[in-house]
């Protein structure tokens, strides 16, 4: 195969595993009332739906980056995502067990693309990692909202499993490209540089793990995430403890997802120029503090609601591209933004576990949202303070031994 259509080929492969890495986490809760009526699943491990693949990201993460060091990472991407099919499929088996088991591995698969899949993207383009960032993280964030969108109606004609099944095939696609991928790369003597084997590269003894600056970027994450994650659990709530129907509710929580997508477009190129990574940081905090004050003050003023919306949506997008930017610039290697990228992510994600359930327990003892909020806040001002920090800073293992 030509080096041009290998390139086509791992650019399509970053498209479809790219729309793996929330769909099946999305797709969930506008069908968890008829999954719990179905197969009597209980609503308190209804919730777990959410947070477990969470946790499988924290656990998973940090193996991910070591395995796709000495494996190569479209090798490890391509058994993730395996992995991610088996459990998606997992899921629709009418038995509770089989949910959650099914919902642990989706978790584990999904923490492969998530760590990998910056390391790919560094090793086999190097000179256009913004555009080919953009790629991905779009696709992502399109498919979730979508999914997020859909799921339900689907499922209101056609049944939950249908709808779960007709879902689940994204990531049956996504394998067999990334089959070809992996084969190719094997057979041909001009490999692509993403895909190298682990014998073609030389590994490094350093571990993120020592250096100040990866557990700052550890902290970004994290923060983003549980931002992000507790938004989406509790902002239908919030806004109908203030007035709104379940129905507006539901349309402004599918908008908080969808506004996002021009700034998950725009973060890789704007972080390429002179102070772009500051810019984006900006944005970031002035997105959630805005928007967040906005939630707070407007009472259930729909212009108002909107705004703040838009801005939250805008900061969420901005914030997980900025974060994968982070993995990229401030590592020497693809080795070592897979290392960096399974390390942030692992301590990432417990945070963003923790968040939603820790809120909602806040939410449920002083019986107002109205902590929550202001405790949103405070986390974004930290937020704004690590990214000024990792701004100032070049690698991970600066002025490290």
């Amino acid at each position: 195969m030509s080096k041009g259509k290998r390139t086509w080929l791992i650019v399509l492969g970053l498209v479809l595993a790219g729309a793996n890495l929330r769909l099946p986490i999305t797709m969930m809760p506008p069908i968890l009332p008829e999954l719990e009526a179905q197969i009597g699943l209980p609503s308190a491990l209804a919730g777990l739906l959410t947070t477990i693949p969470l946790l499988a990201f924290a656990v998973a993460s940090p193996f991910m980056g070591k395995a796709g060091a000495k494996h190569g990472n479209g090798t490890v991407l391509c058994m993730s995502l395996a992995v991610l099919c088996i459990g998606s499929y997992f899921r629709i088996v009418p038995s509770t067990a089989a949910l959650l088991i099914g919902t642990v591995a989706v978790g584990i698969g999904i923490a492969g693309g998530n760590v990998l899949l910056p390391a790919v993207i560094k090793e086999s383009f190097p000179d256009s990692t913004a555009s080919k960032t953009t790629l991905y993280t779009t696709t992502m964030g399109l498919v979730a909202s979508l999914g997020t969108a859909t799921s339900g109606v689907i499922a209101s004609h056609v049944s939950v499993r249908g709808s779960m099944g007709l879902f689940s095939l994204v990531g049956p696609v996504a394998l067999v490209v990334w089959l070809v991928i992996v084969m190719v790369s094997r057979n041909s003597k001009q490999a692509g540089k993403g895909l190298k084997n682990a014998a073609d590269r030389p590994m490094m003894d350093k571990s993120p793990w020592r250096s100040p600056l990866a557990w700052v970027i550890l902290l970004y994450f994290g923060l983003q995430s549980i931002l992000y994650y507790s938004l989406v659990t509790w902002l239908p709530a919030m806004l109908k403890a203030v007035g709104f129907s379940a129905v507006a509710a539901g349309n402004l929580a599918t908008l908080f997802q969808l506004c996002g997508l021009p700034l998950t477009l725009l973060t890789p190129t704007l972080a390429e120029r002179r102070h772009g990574l500051a810019i984006v940081n900006v944005i970031v905090g002035a997105g959630f503090g805005v928007g967040l004050l906005g939630l707070m003050l407007s009472g259930s003023n729909m212009a108002v609601v909107v705004v703040a919306i838009v801005l939250m949506g805008f900061a969420t997008a901005a914030a997980f591209s900025i974060c994968v930017v982070f993995f990229q610039k401030r590592t020497s290697s693809a080795d070592d933004t897979a290392r960096l990228s399974g390390m942030a992510q692992s301590g990432g994600y417990i945070i963003a576990a923790i968040g939603p359930v820790a809120f909602g327990a806040l939410n449920g003892v002083v019986g107002s949202w109205m902590p929550v909020k202001l405790l949103m806040i405070a986390i974004t001002a930290v937020l704004f303070v690590a990214g000024v920090v990792i701004i100032r800073h070049h690698d991970i293992y600066e002025g490290l031994d």
